[in-house]
């Protein structure tokens, strides 16, 4: 948790991941591409403080994400968000026994979602029931825009995708997190465009979408879709490290999120490692709209406080302690003429 000038902050960190992109690990140029261009996002908006040696970007481990999110972050409990990308990695390029094995050595700090791939039809629907069972699944996290043999992407609304959720609704799963933002290299940009987003959200109305990285840089297009639909949600990871490069650009980004969507459907991602939580922290609990952007109401300690841990916490059934959560709100008297 998090203090400052008298108030506490109970934080989550909704999505971090545990990753190899070692050289040995690597399948072919694009695994060296796909590191190349994440490196080049967390040198290019991070403090310089806070910049990483190439060759420690590569590969973390889990003793140093512990030390990272728990020791030095502030964070009370986080949820890995992992990618598989097996057509540029050996082993993947997220690590599934080692984040899970971290899950069940630290119970209570860590949730692992896993992944899966409606590509390979009902033998992936197969595995996603075992998966289920073996990781007590909540929620899974989707990369639109992976390759899959000729394959360069595929849609939330293609017909395999929504077999899979139907699985989904089956086994309890209910929290979709999907990658929608900036395009990684050698990845399609098109491939992680928001529209398909609209269809599942309206067909599947008991899953929540979460919106990794809020769509950008089509921003407005997610804000039309998630005001009409009441189960989609925005992530924050990549978008908050503006706050350190451009702060008015992210003024505009979190401005629209609570004007379109409110408090209650935003919630806070280190994208760890890409960055660091606790830096990302710091600047959010002190970060206030500028006074010449009136267009956006300024932001509140209630609203900081639910977008950086209350809101994952309640989607995902994290205990907060009684004097961390937010007092009820009062219903407003009706006064009658």
């Amino acid at each position: 948790m998090y203090s400052k000038d008298g108030e506490t902050y109970f934080i989550v960190d909704a999505h971090v991941a545990l990753w190899d992109a070692r050289p040995e690990n690597q399948r072919n140029v694009h695994g060296k591409q796909f590191i190349d261009c994440f490196y080049d996002y967390h040198r290019n908006l991070s403090p310089e403080s806070e910049v990483w040696p190439y060759e420690d970007y590569l590969y973390q481990g889990g003793e140093r994400l512990m030390r990272d999110l728990f020791e030095n972050g502030y964070v009370d409990h986080a949820i890995f968000q992992p990618a598989y990308l097996g057509a540029f990695y050996e082993n993947g390029f997220g690590q599934t026994e080692e984040a899970f094995a971290l899950t069940q050595k630290h119970k209570g700090k860590l949730t692992y979602n896993h992944f899966f791939d409606p590509r390979f039809e009902q033998a992936g629907i197969d595995q996603l029931r075992r998966d289920a069972e073996r990781f007590n699944l909540k929620g899974v996290k989707l990369y639109t825009a992976e390759w899959q043999g000729d394959s360069r992407g595929y849609k939330l609304d293609d017909k395999w995708t929504y077999k899979y959720f139907e699985a989904c609704q089956e086994l309890g799963i209910k929290n979709i997190h999907v990658h929608k933002g900036p395009t990684i290299r050698p990845l399609d940009r098109d491939a992680f465009d928001v529209a398909d987003v609209d269809h599942a959200a309206t067909d599947f109305t008991d899953l929540n979408f979460v919106v990794e990285h809020c769509g950008l840089p089509r921003l407005e297009d997610f804000c039309w879709i998630a005001t009409q639909e009441p189960n989609v949600h925005a992530g924050l990871a990549v978008a908050i490290p503006f706050i350190h490069t451009r702060p008015r650009y992210f003024a505009q980004i979190i401005g629209e999120l609570l004007y379109w969507l409110d408090e209650d459907r935003i919630q806070f991602s280190s994208d760890y490692a890409l960055w660091t939580p606790k830096w990302l922290i710091e600047r959010f609990v002190d970060f206030q709209i500028p006074e010449d952007m009136p267009e956006y109401a300024p932001l509140t300690v209630d609203q900081k406080k639910k977008i950086l841990g209350l809101n994952a916490a309640a989607m995902y059934d994290i205990p907060v302690p009684s004097e961390l959560q937010l007092a009820p709100v009062e219903p407003q008297a009706v006064s009658v003429a």
